[in-house]
């Protein structure tokens, strides 16, 4: 039951979206649109509750819960960058805005990366959280070990992504020849 929610939550948070930006700009309905992408969180709490009762109600605690806690911590530290940056690729293509800037070149594009980073530090800090909850509220009672593997692979993805940023740093991602010079992540007001 817990993957089949985290994939109706992942559906779910898709179908939002689309809906949101759908009345946002070709529907010409802005606070609705609004409205239906506030919603979003609510998918996420659901899910945290379901995977909460799951537990209370004596199953064994496996890799569907820590998934959850991966998925809750992900959405956290991502979900509102990910509605934001589609939001400006909408109002770009839907309601004449400007082109949202790029992550950028050389130093520009290693800060990005950095503050992506971050991101994966909030996700990670959250599932591990929500995994350690877990484990207390467990206890004794149960095998937790998948939710210990479940901490040690969200600790893993940070230090990947700092990998990653890091590479960014040492060998900056250079412009394609002849490409104008582009300002990273213009931050608009709405």
């Amino acid at each position: 039951m817990i993957v089949a929610l985290i994939i109706a939550c992942e559906v779910g948070f898709w179908v939002l979206l689309a809906a949101g930006l759908a009345l946002r700009y070709l529907a010409k309905m802005p606070g609705l649109g609004a409205a239906v992408l506030l919603c979003e969180p609510l998918l996420e709490l659901v899910l945290l509750v379901v995977t909460t009762l799951d537990l209370k109600n004596g199953a064994a605690p496996d890799w569907k819960h820590g998934v959850a806690a991966l998925y809750i911590g992900y959405t956290v530290a991502y979900g509102h960058y990910t509605i934001k940056w589609l939001d400006g690729h909408a109002a770009h293509r839907f309601a004449g805005g400007p082109k949202p800037a790029g992550a950028g070149y050389g130093a520009a594009r290693a800060v990005h990366e950095w503050k992506l980073w971050g991101r994966t530090i909030l996700a990670a800090a959250v599932a591990l959280g929500l995994l350690q909850l877990a484990i207390w509220y467990v206890g004794d009672a149960g095998d937790v070990s998948s939710l210990k593997a479940w901490q040690f692979g969200a600790l893993r993805a940070v230090g990947i992504h700092a990998l990653i940023a890091v590479a960014y740093t040492v060998w900056p991602k250079k412009a394609p020849a002849g490409a104008e010079d582009r300002t990273p992540l213009v931050k608009t007001e709405r």
